[in-house]
């Protein structure tokens, strides 16, 4: 396989192809094309041809990153005009919205434990705030809990521990996962998980979003 690449780098590169053209083409590492071609002499024609080419290419290449630049400032511009819209949030509304996540993505099925996860941080900022100002839960009830597949473990848990503001003496012994190739950027510090064992506050909040549901319905 690695030898027909090279042979038809060479034909493509006589033809007059760019080094990029063929990688393009080929699929192949910028070093080994230009390793495979790099005895391969264009005459003064090909290489006149090639820079008209690259020169198109280039302009083509610029009208697109002009096109995809307006069409992100245009986006950034909508989100942060309805981000404008969004005044300070008062304490009745986190207590809707908190119930409401919670509802969405809180643990319901052991009874008596309070769990929500979540692998961004301004979610589990906000939800420690509806946690704290909202339900009055002591500082000394939360614990914290770690998934992640990153090697810096006190690094990680050090960054939940920031976001979350629960100490690290009340988290409970990191949980690592095998990395996956399809392992997204943003997940980087892995998922948090916010405990709290109480029974009452557990069912107070499963009915506080049965209540909101139910006052659509």
């Amino acid at each position: 396989m690695k030898q027909a690449k090279k042979q038809k780098a060479r034909e493509l590169r006589a033809y007059g192809y760019s080094l990029n053209e063929i990688v393009r083409n080929l699929n192949v590492s910028k070093s080994s094309a230009s390793l495979w071609v790099r005895n391969i002499a264009l005459t003064k024609d090909q290489e006149k041809t090639l820079l008209r080419r690259t020169a198109k290419l280039s302009v083509v290449e610029k009208r697109r990153a002009t096109r995809l630049a307006r069409k992100t400032a245009a986006r950034e511009d909508v989100m942060d005009r309805a981000q404008k819209q969004i005044r300070e949030i008062t304490r009745n509304e986190l207590w809707l919205i908190g119930s409401v996540l919670y509802w969405a993505g809180g643990g319901k099925t052991q009874k008596g434990l309070v769990r929500f996860s979540n692998s961004d941080p301004d979610t589990v900022r906000l939800m420690m705030a509806f946690f704290r100002d909202v339900c009055d839960v002591p500082e000394q009830k939360f614990r914290g809990h770690i998934y992640t597949s990153s090697l810096d473990h006190r690094g990680t848990e050090k960054y939940w521990s920031e976001i979350s503001g629960i100490p690290l003496k009340q988290f409970f012994k990191l949980s690592v996962k095998k990395a996956t190739k399809s392992k997204k950027e943003g997940l980087i510090h892995g998922t948090f998980e916010i405990y709290i064992c109480n029974v009452e506050l557990s069912l107070k909040i499963q009915g506080w979003a049965k209540g909101i549901f139910a006052s659509y319905c």
